[in-house]
């Protein structure tokens, strides 16, 4: 180990601060967030900052720019680090000493650099054995304080060479607790394994690595892990869980700049070792990822299985309690809603969907009412808005799917499957549009033979944000009984949004402007017109006309586009601007490009089942899930942390590191609230891509609000939209297995 810097000669400058570490103020274990106390030029200076454990007496080079705490004062906000050898004797001993190698600590530390001097360092690195000539270490303490030096070092080495090619503190430490000492040897050989052993490193990062350690391009590392991230990119971004050969292959091309006749060489390759599976279908041949392909197949399998069990339910008792339930609620079922209560009772799986005001949430009254105290009924929803209005609605207890199956952070998986069933014997599940395929199958494989399940949702709703098109391909399968319920309930018909709705989907233009209506629209001329009456309705005009407690909280924004003026990214800066200014640096932390604040709308972006919460009743449990709206509650600057309340009582913590999976809420993509109900909803309607704006889009923001709907924007956007009924394809596989799992049996 050479000295590269001799202790005291320390200099700073824009961008870097040369120091030895003084001691650790603070530090994030989670997130590396630490704040030391550097000697530098004689001064004791604080450094802030995603760093490794720093021991008092290291030599460090830190760059980065200082900036002005409004509490603490100035201090060295380091983005990146290099770690300098202890020169001097003192310098050693302190190293050594200061807690960090186990076995050593500072009367240990004396006597070793008093054995061996400036040659301590090379010692322990290169023959620790030696360490028996040391007085009072014997064998095994001597193997004990070899093997801790030997982790640390390699530990030093492995995160400064994965800091040379971008990678954050917090994700080096995950890869060399991952790897261990031999992460470095693991990664030179192939980057590319990082993405599939590593939960946050995708192939971006993973080729930014491999072509800096000079993998050839066209090698078949770099082209197998781009045709699974082709696949895996189509899966996240689109919800396919299939793509055809074909495209496949072209999009892998414009991204790896490689041959396709490589590529389908590679491809060939990957599915004989069955990292990929292919299948044919009317499509042509299509290219899963196994897992994919697995889910679809056990869904298949495990509903046609509930569907034998047909349930025992005489018609004419189930008829007698229909009519008994529509006397104590003083409503009267149409002959369709009739039927669907009777099949729910006699059906091993029943689909029931309908529109908004077709009365569905009445049905499932009506069916646990007939079903009775003596079965024993579970109630479901893929959020936790959806499964708060469901217990509002039926006065009895819902949960979100993944709390119903309760995730065990030491298992990594759900509680509850084939091994540990549900104790239910029937599960009503709503919001089904919204599930994807991989929560389905957890679902199914929590249901014991016999079951009886109930799925409800919109089948005009947009598809799930994950893979799959789960309710759409069971209904087009015509394997599992289903009922579609059209007629608007009576109580519902004065309502211009439900009308609206109905309207929409038989592509008539919305009726806007009623006398004492609820379906708003004001026109605008420019984008940038359209963005400014948004901010004044949310800031000042709708809080007044809703005289609503929860005041601007009653308003979601859904625009049908991330970008432009009009975009999800723009309007939450306005909004956030005008509607929470902050009251301050010291309540604000910034992540990239956002800023996050103190009473900011939030929304989580993707399931964590492993992010822990607490309630005030001091109730825990484990799981945020993708979609999950709440506002930030607490931000310490300090330590690079923030809390946000979910549901008005789930609290959770965040590091830093986990900010990537919030974004501001206040204006939200239509996509993202799926499963959501507002009080309030404002929409911008400015045109943009054909592919994007369509009718079913339209209807889902719409069908998002209880009380008021206000678009504004441009008439012939309007027209567009419910003229367009044009949507991607969204490749699957759900249909084709229920019909063949089906054939097959018979």
């Amino acid at each position: 180990m050479s000295e590269t810097q001799p202790q005291g000669d320390h200099s700073a400058t824009a961008d870097s601060l040369s120091g030895t570490v003084s001691s650790t103020l603070y530090r994030n274990s989670e997130n590396g967030w630490s704040v030391l106390e550097v000697r530098a030029q004689g001064d004791l200076v604080t450094v802030v900052g995603s760093l490794p454990e720093l021991s008092a007496g290291e030599n460090c080079s830190f760059r980065g720019h200082w900036v002005e705490h409004p509490q603490y004062g100035r201090q060295f906000k380091a983005s990146s680090f290099e770690l300098k050898t202890p020169s001097t004797l003192r310098g050693i001993e302190r190293y050594l000493g200061s807690g960090l190698i186990k076995g050593v600590g500072p009367s240990t530390a004396r006597q070793i650099v008093q054995t061996f001097g400036h040659d301590t360092l090379e010692i322990l690195s290169q023959h620790p054995e030696r360490l028996l000539e040391v007085p009072g270490i014997g064998r095994k303490r001597c193997e004990q304080i070899g093997e801790s030096f030997r982790q640390q070092h390699e530990l030093r080495r492995t995160l400064i060479f994965l800091q040379t090619y971008g990678l954050s503190a917090a994700l080096s430490e995950k890869v060399s607790k991952a790897y261990r000492d031999r992460a470095e040897e693991l990664i030179r050989a192939n980057p590319y394994r990082l993405i599939d052993d590593i939960e946050g490193v995708g192939f971006l990062t993973a080729d930014r690595i491999a072509l800096s350690l000079g993998f050839p391009a066209d090698g078949d590392y770099r082209l197998h892990a781009g045709i699974k991230y082709a696949l895996r990119e189509a899966s996240l971004s689109q919800g396919h869980s299939c793509l055809p050969r074909h495209q496949v292959i072209a999009q892998a091309a414009g991204m790896l700049r490689a041959a396709e006749a490589m590529l389908n060489s590679c491809l060939d390759q990957l599915i004989l070792h069955h990292q990929l599976v292919e299948e044919a279908d009317e499509n042509g041949n299509m290219i899963f990822l196994p897992d994919a392909y697995y889910c679809e197949e056990e869904i298949a399998r495990r509903l046609l299985r509930l569907n034998r069990y047909s349930q025992q339910a005489l018609p004419e008792h189930v008829m007698a309690q229909i009519v008994q339930f529509e006397q104590s609620n003083e409503i009267r079922f149409s002959q369709t809603q009739r039927d669907a209560v009777l099949q729910a009772t006699q059906s091993g799986v029943l689909v029931i969907t309908g529109g908004p005001g077709t009365g569905k949430t009445t049905l499932i009254n009506c069916v646990l009412y007939v079903l009775g105290e003596g079965v024993r009924t579970l109630l479901a929803a893929p959020t936790g808005r959806a499964a708060k209005r469901m217990s509002e609605a039926t006065g009895r207890d819902a949960k979100t799917i993944h709390r119903m199956l309760e995730f065990s952070g030491e298992e990594g998986q759900f509680l509850h499957d084939q091994q540990e069933p549900l104790d239910c014997d029937c599960l009503i599940v709503d919001e089904v549009s919204m599930v994807d395929i991989f929560l389905m199958r957890s679902l199914l494989r929590a249901l014991k033979p016999g079951t009886r399940l109930i799925l409800v949702g919109d089948r005009d709703q947009l598809p799930s944000v994950g893979p799959g098109n789960v309710l759409g391909d069971i209904l087009e399968s015509g394997r599992i009984a289903q009922v579609r319920l059209t007629e608007i309930f009576r109580q519902e018909s004065h309502s211009m949004i439900v009308q609206n709705a109905h309207r929409i989907n038989r592509g008539d233009l919305p009726i806007c402007n009623t006398r004492e209506g609820d379906f708003f629209f004001e026109r605008k001329d420019t984008a940038d017109e359209v963005a400014q009456t948004i901010v004044d309705l949310c800031a000042r005009r709708l809080p007044a006309f809703l005289k609503s407690k929860e005041g601007p909280r009653a308003i979601q924004v859904l625009a049908p586009t991330k970008k432009g003026t009009c975009g999800v990214l723009a309007l939450n800066k306005r909004l956030q601007d005008a509607l929470n200014p902050g009251t301050g640096e010291d309540q604000q932390l910034q992540y990239g490009e956002t800023t996050f604040r103190l009473h900011d709308r939030v929304i989580h972006t993707r399931n964590n089942y492993q992010l822990a919460w607490t309630t005030a009743e001091g109730d825990e449990g484990q799981g945020v899930f993708n979609g999950d709206i709440g506002y930030v509650c607490a931000v310490d600057k300090d330590a690079q942390t923030l809390e946000v309340i979910y549901d008005e009582e789930r609290r959770t913590a965040y590091t830093y590191a986990q900010l990537e999976e919030l974004d501001l809420a206040y204006c939200l993509s239509v996509h993202k609230s799926q499963g959501s109900e507002f009080e309030a909803v404002v929409m911008p309607v400015v045109g943009g891509h054909y592919l994007l704006l369509n009718r079913n889009l339209f209807y889902t923001a719409i069908t998002r609000a209880r009380s008021l709907v206000v678009l504004t924007g441009y008439e012939q956007a309007i027209a567009a939209m419910v003229q367009n009924t044009h949507h991607r394809q969204r490749y699957t596989a759900l249909t084709r297995r229920l019909q063949q799992a089906q054939e097959d049996k018979a």
